[in-house]
């Protein structure tokens, strides 16, 4: 074969090895930025393959996602009523209060703790203590039935504790309590709000939205 043909013949082949390793770089790059970023937590855990058995690999890597809770999710406190299902038990299936100490009593299991958690965490106790004893892989569901009250003092027609409605705010708070006093102040007000141990106090104004298990106080005007 003459020498410029061999030479010919070798440039083509490394030109064509560039031109497919690029395009499998193209198509890597395209999956990774049309698959969205997960926003679910992932949990990784390598185990070994199984005795008598083979995976494939030494160990095999198996990931568990979970739907975490929102960072917003609305937390449970005393007062809010809660909805509990469990499928084919009627007599767990029913309404709950949660009670002074933060809980709501279920039977078989007893006290079950919801101050704090989402209805997703209090499913997921309950799930957990029957199926350790009592019922095989219960199926259970937890919604809100009625949130905790709000309460509003000062400046106001009846001061008092009222059903939360959603989308409260301040001036909305004030007119179920029967309206402004004469001597209100209807720009100002203070909002004192528990986090968990914790409590907010929050200078606000008459458009701020009260959340339930708030305690409003409509100041007096100076003039």
């Amino acid at each position: 074969m003459p020498m410029r043909l061999f030479s010919l013949l070798v440039l083509l082949s490394i030109a064509l090895s560039a031109c497919a390793h690029r395009a499998r770089h193209d198509t890597m790059t395209a999956r990774e930025e049309v698959a969205p970023a997960s926003s679910w937590h992932v949990e990784t855990r390598h185990d070994p393959a199984p005795a008598g058995g083979d995976w494939g690999s030494p160990n095999v890597t198996r990931v568990t996602v979970t739907d975490a809770d929102p960072v917003d999710a609305y937390r449970l406190d005393t007062g809010d009523r809660l909805r509990v299902f469990v499928y084919g038990q009627p007599n767990l299936s029913r309404l709950y209060t949660v009670d002074h100490d933060g809980k709501i009593v279920v039977p078989l299991i007893g006290a079950v703790r919801a101050r704090g958690l989402t209805v997703y965490g209090v499913a997921a106790v309950i799930r957990s203590r029957l199926g350790a004893q009592y019922v095989r892989d219960p199926q259970v569901a937890v919604d809100v039935h009625q949130n905790r009250p709000f309460f509003i003092l000062g400046e106001v027609r009846n001061a008092g504790q009222y059903p939360y409605v959603t989308g409260m705010t301040v001036m909305t708070a004030a007119a179920i309590a029967g309206g402004y006093s004469e001597r209100a102040s209807e720009r100002r007000a203070r909002i004192t709000r528990r986090k968990g141990e914790q409590q907010e106090i929050l200078e606000v104004t008459a458009d701020a939205i009260v959340e339930p298990g708030d305690t409003v106080y409509i100041y007096e005007r100076f003039f």
